[in-house]
């Protein structure tokens, strides 16, 4: 009998990290949103403006002039118009209307953004963009100007608006004082005291992206320049080990109409007061389009993609389809409104960051956290539960700070308690249920053989009439023929063989004997199988003769011969037997 092993499952013969069946975008997310960490740059001092008065004589020509254009007819004679025209003159030319003086106001201030960062080594350097970590000056002086000047340009422009005698101010003439001082403060404002400060933002022992989330101070190793340069910063995070990475691909691994995949956050997230902290610290992730290779003026190769990106996404990586990196997200175009505009992201090839990596001989690497993590998501994509917690958990023991590995180990225990893993078992397993059934098999053949042959097993011999002594039996019934009958001879003794037993192939030790029965069992098969011919069946070396048909006569040497049907004995034949 056949008996074929349990079918191995299929998933057995599939690479470990070959993709499950789940969107690509799905598998990516999952994979790369450990080592991608919203990064913030900080710049703290002192803001410095003026007093501001007004230049009497340049102000009495400006009202002159005023005069002159109402008598001409070309603005309204009404005083309202009169001053919105003497407004616009101002915050046209500002410094001739108006003098720096004393005495200087000054204030704290801190301005900063937030961009993308992402791991490249589990010792805690992180690629960014080199805007992500530092500003010109005329940006630099625009962001305090909107963060600490707000409140002295109101101020200011109250006062304005209070020496027009007489007139209501409407929001437009509001709107002129208000560009007025912030142009003069603009202008006049000085920085000290200007420090400037680099963090990560990471979650606290016991994972997850929660409210736990603190700045971790980081220092800039190396910076390129900004767009359209060489956009590139190296950070250092000190006292880690065993971060999640993203691995390094090429710029060949894509080209144009491949899907990009931009992960990253948002400003429009980050920046929104109403959605919670854990849902802003966590990285979103958008594709589209791989549309042109670009280079600048200065030679600097771009790659133009219709995935869409935001502000915020600066910094973040850029992947294939395969899950590495082939490149970091640096620009894109916004309208006049501010608003970015899709179709036109602009991302710096990984050959322009493999190369500022090599200039600090920094390699990239994976530690096993990521490698234990990846094979994780794996098995819990494709329903292997049992499997993926385990590997989970040495996630967890291997860097507590995981974000997201609680929530992965959580879910397992969930779905091993309700029933849907589908964990494969071990092949050694498989081949020892395969064993056991097969021993099973076996067993009950044997069995089935025992109790079919102790079936067929004849009754054994008797001794001779009338015997007697240890292990003497009473005659068969049919040598007990009713009176009157001829008595039949009992059965003849068996040809002697070797040690005077039956033959060879026959009756072995413990056939018949005519003084009872000899000590053994039976001899070589087969014993009692005789065919349905009418002949008896003997093994080698025994005679067999004919059944002789009813009513005739006997051939010679019947009465020292008996037959055996299927192990039985019978008598023959007799009409007076019926």
């Amino acid at each position: 009998m056949a008996v074929t092993l349990p079918a191995l499952p299929a998933a057995a013969d599939e690479a470990p990290d070959a993709r499950p069946d789940v969107p690509v975008g799905t598998w990516l997310a999952a994979r790369t949103q450990p080592a991608v960490q919203l990064t913030s740059f900080t710049y703290t001092g002192t803001v410095a403006v003026p007093t501001s008065t007004i230049n009497e004589n340049a102000f009495n020509r400006l009202v002159e002039q005023a005069t002159a254009t109402v008598l001409s007819g070309k603005i309204s004679s009404d005083e309202r118009s009169i001053a919105k025209w003497i407004f616009q003159r101002i915050a046209a030319n500002v410094d001739t209307y108006l003098t720096a003086t004393t005495p200087e106001r000054t204030v704290d201030a801190e301005v900063g953004g937030l961009c993308t960062g992402w791991w490249v080594t589990p010792d805690g350097y992180m690629v960014t963009g080199a805007h992500c970590v530092q500003v010109g000056e005329t940006e630099l002086s625009q962001l305090f100007a909107q963060q600490a000047l707000a409140k002295f340009n109101k101020q200011d422009a109250k006062e304005i608006i209070s020496g027009l005698r007489g007139i209501e101010a409407d929001e437009e003439i509001v709107k002129l004082a208000q560009q007025i001082y912030v142009t003069f403060n603009t202008g006049h404002m000085k920085l000290r005291n200007l420090k400037q400060s680099l963090s990560v933002i990471q979650s606290l022992p016991g994972g997850g992206v929660d409210k736990t989330a603190k700045p971790v101070p980081a220092e800039l190793v190396s910076v390129g320049e900004s767009y359209p340069g060489k956009d590139f910063a190296l950070l250092k995070v000190n006292g880690q080990q065993n971060l999640p990475t993203v691995p390094l691909g090429d710029d060949a691994d894509v080209r144009t109409g491949d899907t990009l995949y931009i992960s990253g956050f948002p400003g429009l997230v980050t920046n929104t007061a109403f959605f919670s902290l854990e849902s802003r610290l966590e990285p979103a992730l958008t594709e589209g389009p791989y549309n042109a290779k670009r280079a600048t003026q200065t030679g600097v190769p771009y790659i133009q993609t219709q995935a869409p990106s935001y502000h915020g996404n600066s910094g973040g990586p850029v992947f294939s389809r395969d899950g590495k990196v082939i490149g970091m997200l640096i620009a894109g175009t916004v309208s006049e409104g501010g608003e970015a505009s899709e179709s036109e992201s602009f991302v710096l090839p990984v050959s322009i960051i493999k190369e500022k990596l090599g200039e600090k001989n920094i390699k990239p690497a994976q530690a096993v956290t990521t490698t234990r993590y990846n094979e994780a998501l794996n098995d819990y994509f494709r329903h292997y539960y049992e499997d993926a917690l385990p590997k989970f958990r040495e996630v967890q023991a291997l860097f507590p700070n995981h974000p997201y590995v609680a929530k992965h180990i959580s879910d397992s225990q969930q779905a091993i308690s309700a029933g849907k893993d589908e964990s494969p078992k071990p092949i050694l397993m498989w081949v020892l249920i395969g064993a056991g059934v097969l021993l099973v098999v076996v067993l009950i053949l044997v069995v089935v053989m025992l109790l079919r042959r102790r079936r067929r097993r004849p009754e054994p011999p008797f001794g001779p009439p009338g015997g007697g002594g240890y292990g003497a039996v009473p005659p068969p019934h049919w040598q007990q023929l009713p009176a009157g009958q001829a008595q039949l001879p009992p059965p003849a003794q068996p040809a002697q063989g070797p040690y005077g037993q039956g033959g060879p192939g026959g009756y072995g030790p413990g056939g018949y004997d005519p003084n009872g029965y000899a000590p053994g069992g039976y001899g070589a098969p087969p014993y009692g199988s005789a065919p349905h011919n009418g002949h008896v069946q003997h093994g080698p070396g025994q005679q067999a003769h004919p059944w002789p048909p009813q009513g005739q006569g006997q051939p010679p040497g019947w009465d020292q011969n008996r037959s055996v049907r299927y192990g039985e004995f019978a008598p023959p034949p007799d009409d007076n037997s019926r």
